[in-house]
């Protein structure tokens, strides 16, 4: 049903703001291990891919590891005929499972000389298949072929976590593209109509839009009123009345009434395409981040290589080359990132898999990292801090009538509405146990109200324009409620009874009862709380006062909502949005981090980083919490993968070999095994944080 919400109404500008967060569609089809942060490829895809060769390359790996030497000497069996099993599966291994790696090196770090995490991996699998293969037909003895399938297994599981984690979604463009209708009823020069694909529709064509249909091009009506439905733009729950001149929007829903509507705008140039065009911007914008762990590999990179070579030179000066190639094999092979190239990936795997358990899904690393370096968090207001929902809230009545009629009479006329502030009143006469009279004859007077015979009375629904309409000048005392009620920022309705203002009642959004406690957390953390919606003043304020929020941006346009979050930054704040709305999404893109509220529309959830899936405001600080945490993590995992290099390498090399204190190479695998293992084991530790919204911002707060 159609009400007249003086106090909700939008500027028609307002709703031109469609948002869609691209995924980088135009970018390379490969990826190296240092470009996740700023490489658009379809990591979904390569994730596949890793996950493939990890299981098959993991099957090949356990025949290999069970017939080695070392493995049937430390059980105590001997397999007749397995001696080509290592070499035969481990050659297999070596070019198929380790020819990702092999190929990243040599196309994205030593072509452009920049080695790192790739290049690393692929100069000890080289060596080790080298020197493998070498020893198989009876030249050396430095046969690494469990220890070449080892690693590639844990490499290839490592490279699977983490695009499995760092992959952002890629439905934003679907998602939006859904808010359009497939075809438009387009109308014609002898007065007719035709159905006609969206791509076929003209500026200047005119389309004819029946209640409940979805507007299918940006436009301005010129023919009809009705209540428009901008839900899946704004995320406001009220309809818009919007006539005779006022612009829509793609993908908005006329609730009732016809409208024809003169298209305005296709293709490149709708709103849809420039919000789309804005949130692409606004993710250009942000710079990459660049992990500690490449930035680690490529200085032991040139660490490794050096000390090889120093080693060899060293021993053969010193008459004994064959040791010397041995002590160099062992110190590239030790230098091998086992432990370093899983340092971040199984924290980021364990926390991504951890926070989804507990009602936060992370998307976007990057932004899980950047959450312990925010200062500032900025939440839209409507179906984030508040329900997204009316609720009845105060009622006013003339001496003729007592409040508990009022209310079944509007009740009564609102009964098969599917308007929220129908649904509202309904629901609220039903809280109250009222008995709801059947309502006969129900008519909908668009963008203005309804009404209907109830008890043989004429009764009509609606805001200050069906007052005009009807020629009734509402009592003195209805108006001072009203006003009061305008003031706090609350829509007004009348009830009319047989062509007599006998009442009025307002709706608001309620505040969510979580909402204090996370504002009262992030507080407890140092972190200003700032509120943005596209609502009047009035009602901001009244939020704002009682959550005790800091700064106040109210009747904002959505693309000013995106310049809000520059600007904050602009003053050195590093911001997190928290958002639910379509109309949220370039914000939600252009903020250090953004996160959407799981209620939300698709487009806000694809734009985010972070996804609040219980769509509870104090998730916020359970994010923060997991940020800290993790990234205690991976700095506790990079000091030790590092620093074990950095005793285990001169070890090996033989530095203190006149101690008596060696590292063969088979022992330098064994090593690098537990160093892996440290790793992985600190990981899991991460499980035991605590994510839950009501612990963390109680603990907080």
């Amino acid at each position: 049903m159609a009400h007249d919400h003086a106090t909700m109404q939008h500027d028609a500008s307002t709703h031109d703001q469609h948002e869609a967060h691209s995924n980088h569609e135009n970018h390379e089809t490969h990826e190296s291990h240092d470009a996740h942060a700023h490489h658009g490829t379809d990591h979904s895809g390569h994730a596949d891919l890793f996950r493939r060769l990890f299981w098959w390359n993991l099957l090949l790996a356990i025949p290999v590891i069970a017939t080695s030497e070392m493995v049937e000497g430390w059980l105590g069996y001997d397999l007749p005929g397995s001696a080509w099993i290592p070499p035969v599966l481990g050659t297999v291994i070596f070019l198929w499972g380790g020819w990702p790696f092999l190929s990243m090196a040599w196309r994205d770090e030593i072509t452009v000389r920049k080695p790192g995490m790739m290049t690393l991996i692929s100069l000890a699998i080289t060596v080790a298949f080298g020197a493998s293969a070498a020893a198989t037909f009876g030249i050396g003895d430095l046969s690494f072929w469990w220890e070449l399938a080892a690693l590639i297994v844990v490499m290839l599981l490592g490279h699977w976590q983490e695009m499995k984690a760092v992959g952002q979604a890629q439905g934003a463009l679907a998602a939006l593209a859904e808010l359009l209708p497939d075809d438009a009823e387009r109308t014609t020069p002898d007065g007719g109509t035709e159905h006609v694909s969206i791509g076929d529709l003209q500026n200047g064509d005119t389309v004819v839009v029946r209640p409940g249909g979805r507007i299918p091009a940006d436009g301005t009506i010129v023919k009809g009123d009705a209540s428009i439905d901008e839900s899946m733009i704004t995320g406001e729950s009220a309809p818009v009345t919007k006539g005779e001149g006022d612009h829509v929007v793609a993908g908005t829903v006329a609730t009732d009434g016809s409208l024809r509507v003169e298209v305005t705008a296709t293709g490149d140039d709708t709103a849809l395409a420039g919000i789309q065009r804005m949130v692409q911007d606004a993710q250009n914008s942000r710079s990459g981040t660049r992990k500690l762990a490449d930035r680690a590999a490529a200085w032991l990179f040139w660490i490794a290589l050096g000390a090889a070579a120093l080693t060899f030179v060293v021993h053969s000066a010193l008459g004994d080359p064959a040791q010397g190639l041995t002590a160099a094999v062992s110190v590239l092979v030790i230098a091998c990132p086992h432990a370093l190239g899983l340092a971040i990936p199984l924290v980021i795997a364990i926390a991504t898999s951890t926070s989804a358990k507990q009602g936060i899904l992370v998307k976007d690393t990057a932004a899980l990292e950047a959450m312990r370096t925010i200062d500032a968090v900025l939440f839209d207001k409507t179906g984030t801090l508040t329900r997204g929902e009316h609720a009845l809230t105060d009622t006013a009545t003339t001496d003729s009538i007592d409040d508990d009629t009022m209310l079944a009479l509007a009740a009564a006329v609102e009964q098969d509405s599917e308007h929220p502030i129908g649904r509202a009143v309904v629901a609220a006469a039903q809280d109250r146990g009222l008995d709801i009279p059947a309502a006969e004859d129900a008519d909908t007077l668009p963008g203005r109200g309804v009404r209907a015979r109830v008890d043989g009375k004429d009764v009509a629904v609606g805001g200050p324009s069906l007052l005009d309409h009807l020629g009734i000048e509402a009592p003195a005392s209805l108006d001072d409620a009203a006003a009061g009620w305008r003031e706090k920022g609350g829509a007004v309705l009348h009830v009319v009874v047989d062509g007599e203002a006998v009442g009025a009642f307002t709706t608001a959004d309620p505040i969510r009862e979580e909402s204090r406690q996370a504002v009262e957390a992030l507080h407890a953390r140092g972190i200003d709380v700032a509120l943005i919606t596209g609502d009047s003043q009035a009602v901001a304020d009244a939020v704002a006062r009682e959550l005790g929020i800091d700064d106040v941006f109210a009747e904002v346009l959505p693309d000013d909502k995106d310049q809000a979050v520059a600007d904050l930054q602009g003053k050195g704040k590093r911001v997190a949005m928290v958002g639910d709305g379509v109309n949220d999404a370039p914000a939600l893109a252009r903020a250090d981090v953004g996160l959407a509220i799981g209620a939300g529309t698709d487009v806000a959830m694809e734009a985010a980083g972070v996804v609040l899936a219980g769509s509870d405001p104090r998730g916020v600080v359970g994010v923060i919490e997991l940020s800290h945490a993790s990234y205690r993590k991976m700095r506790q995992n990079l000091v030790w993968a590092t620093g074990y290099n950095a005793v285990a390498i001169p070890v090996a090399a033989g530095a203190f070999q006149w101690a008596g204190l060696t590292m063969p190479p088979a022992v330098a695998a064994i090593a690098m095994s537990l160093s892996t293992i440290v790793v992985a084991a600190n990981a899991q530790l991460l499980r035991r944080v605590t994510l839950k919204p009501e612990e963390v911002a109680a603990a907080e707060a």
